[in-house]
């Protein structure tokens, strides 16, 4: 598009202050800021503006009441679910068909645990040194081979696609971790990386700021980002999406995550048969609260319609409210990020998603003073980074379900640094070290104190194969990459 062109589309749409520098510029940057105004949908940043601008006002002013979660739309597997084998042959059934995809939030990087690599690359310690992203690779490997042998199909015919939405600044890192360790056994045209998309930041007006005289300023557009993203276009050289790869495939439904769960159940049968059962558009996986005071979203109900409520939101007085007849938390659905949907569903997203508010978060922005073109590192917030949250589209479901799961079993998520006492690294490999004792043990097998023992995904994938060592002790610790090295550590 002629530079023209874009400055007339800016002008009109009341950001030709973006201009205010060209005379003075490079070549160079010429091309590379008339790339950036080019590739922006600005008519679409301000009605995002001024969308998030009027919710948040209505918020405040006139909030819609919040609700616990009703009884009747959540059930649990956290004390031995009846159905759960139900719904685990179900979900199998539709893996071994092929017709469940996987799609991983991981645009993060590790800054908070003193990395600059992408999240997923990050080593919590373990004996066997596999990153989070080995771990997750080698459940959905292990369960391909579960769902193989357990529906009767030929060995390697069953496949789970991976779709990893990376960020600007992870994703060439990322792919090139994959590479570098041969996408961890899997087929690499199994795995597909795309890039969370990124908003303009904006003052306290809705104008779009200038991060340098050339460039604008842009903040990721938030985890709800991966709808959008499942729309474009997977590279510049590339017509397909996340969207049409999954039509192509024959993917009927999809699992999301994030990255920063050491325990998560990647393509979990069990959720996935819960909510093929329950014929559901969109679903949520949750956690009972650990505390009343635990710093939480959770699920629930707003006016009449299923929302994450943040705890920030939730009074004192209902954090501690509890249902009369079980006794529990009656706010204790704690949302932990793991999602499924149809994929019909991903796809009817953009015919609402003018409709979604996106959250403002006041920061300090590093910008330029538009009169003289000098750098500004303000020590107050001055503009705004706007995000959408990828539960956002939850009122906007027609049909919803929540399961929920153990915590102990499904959720330790890697939020801070070593040695800070919570949510880290520490705690990570001390929940998974349990977790693969308890497999043992359910099994038939005795662990000695202080004994830990490491099993690869690709032993087991949720304690199931482990029959044979029923009546075993193991007394030395160990870390375990095939089944006959459990001997070793008896």
């Amino acid at each position: 598009m002629a530079v023209d062109n874009i400055r007339d589309r800016y002008q009109a749409a009341g950001h030709d202050h973006l201009f205010t520098f060209w005379s003075t510029l490079e070549e160079s940057e010429r091309k590379s800021l008339s790339r950036q105004l080019e590739n922006l949908d600005v008519d679409r940043v301000n009605r995002i503006y001024k969308k998030a601008i009027a919710s948040e006002k209505e918020a405040a002013t006139d909030p819609e009441p919040i609700e616990p979660l009703p009884v009747e739309a959540c059930e649990s597997i956290v004390n031995d679910s009846p159905s759960e084998k139900t719904w685990r042959s179900q979900g199998l059934q539709a893996i071994a068909r092929g017709e469940v995809g996987v799609l991983l939030m991981a645009g993060g990087q590790g800054t908070r645990l003193g990395s600059s690599a992408p999240k997923g690359c990050y080593d919590i310690g373990l004996a066997s040194h596999k990153s989070l992203f080995q771990y997750q690779a080698e459940r959905i490997a292990r369960l391909q081979v579960v769902a193989e042998k357990e529906c009767n199909k030929a060995a390697g015919s069953v496949v789970v696609p991976w779709y990893v939405m990376t960020s600007g600044p992870t994703r060439r890192e990322t792919e090139a971790f994959f590479t570098k360790n041969n996408f961890f056994g899997l087929s690499s045209k199994n795995v597909v990386f795309f890039e969370q998309g990124t908003l303009p930041c904006l003052t306290a007006e809705g104008k779009i700021m200038l991060e340098n005289t050339s460039r604008i300023a842009v903040a990721p557009d938030g985890n709800g980002g991966l709808y959008a993203a499942t729309r474009t276009p997977l590279s510049e050289s590339s017509k397909s999406t996340v969207l049409s790869d999954l039509t192509d495939r024959g993917i009927l439904y999809v699992h999301a995550y994030c990255v920063d769960n050491c325990l998560v159940k990647v393509a979990d049968p069990v959720f996935l048969g819960y909510c093929i059962s329950k014929q559901a558009d969109c679903a949520a996986k949750v956690v009972p609260k650990a505390s009343s005071s635990e710093a939480v979203g959770v699920v629930a109900r707003r006016g009449e319609k299923f929302s994450v409520v943040e705890y920030s939101e939730i009074s004192k007085e209902q954090a501690e409210l509890r249902n009369a007849k079980t006794g529990e938390l009656a706010f204790n659905a704690a949302n932990i990020a793991n999602h499924f949907y149809t994929t019909s569903y991903l796809k009817s997203v953009k015919s609402f998603e003018d409709d979604l508010a996106f959250h403002i978060a006041r920061k300090k922005i590093p910008t330029v003073d538009l009169k003289t073109g000098k750098a500004i590192k303000p020590s107050e917030p001055n503009g705004m980074k706007l995000e959408l949250f990828v539960f956002d589209v939850f009122p906007f479901t027609k049909r919803f379900a929540v399961l929920e799961v153990a915590r102990n079993e499904e959720f330790s998520p890697l939020k801070n640094a070593p040695g800070s006492g919570a949510d880290n690294p520490e705690t990570s490999r001390r929940d998974l070290l349990a977790q693969h004792k308890r497999f043992l043990e359910r099994a038939g097998a005795q662990v000695k104190g202080g004994v830990e023992i490491e099993l690869s995904p690709c032993v087991s994938y949720a304690g199931e194969g482990l029959e044979f060592v029923k009546g075993k002790t193991f007394t030395k610790s160990g870390y375990v990459e095939n089944p006959e090295e459990l001997d070793a550590l008896l």
